[in-house]
């Protein structure tokens, strides 16, 4: 999955994609790193996998998804790509393991791994990939408001009017929000 993660990427040609790729697989533990602590892909390489199903159905609603007529999505595949496998990458070098005790089988008491939050870079979620990304390659605007507003309404209630607007703007905003849900309640990563 690493692999064709990577080769993905590169096929986009975006200028300083090698340098993120680069510290994306020597400053990271993007490839090792659980999408989440508890609720979706909470184990090792759950943030690969999540990204990639991501971009699967993110890549599907856009080619299959019957949308209204006045509604046009013309994106690239470069931006599909972009926006799926890298709308998370604010979740690099975030979580790290820890060790509870807990109750095994037989009821003995043990200490078992749990990944826990080590927010260093304390700058949101959408917002900080986005902000993370642009170090490294330039951004469209619409690949800047799909990744920021991914996470749509599970937002604070007081960016539901800026959300919205968002997601008129830039239609595949909402997509990508869906995508994102899809991944995380249908496939559980």
């Amino acid at each position: 999955m690493k692999e064709k993660f990577i080769e993905l990427l590169k096929s986009t040609n975006r200028e300083g994609m090698e340098k993120l790729i680069e510290f994306i697989e020597t400053k990271t533990d993007f490839f090792k790193a659980p999408a989440s602590t508890r609720f979706h892909g909470n184990f090792e390489g759950g943030l690969l996998e999540h990204s990639m199903k991501v971009y699967e159905i993110l890549s599907d609603k856009v080619r299959y998804v019957k949308l209204n007529s006045n509604i046009e999505i013309n994106s690239s595949e470069d931006s599909l790509i972009i926006i799926g496998l890298l709308h998370d990458i604010c979740k690099v070098n975030y979580y790290k393991t820890d060790y509870r005790n807990a109750k095994n089988e037989f009821g003995e008491w043990e200490k078992v791994p749990y990944y826990t939050v080590d927010d260093t870079i304390p700058y949101g979620h959408g917002e900080k990939s986005v902000m993370m990304l642009t170090e490294y390659i330039k951004l469209t605007s619409e690949e800047k408001y799909c990744i920021r507003w991914h996470m749509g309404f599970s937002e604070p209630k007081e960016l539901y009017g800026s959300l919205g607007l968002a997601l008129k703007k830039y239609p595949l905003a909402l997509l990508t929000n869906e995508a994102d849900l899809e991944a995380t309640y249908f496939y559980n990563i």
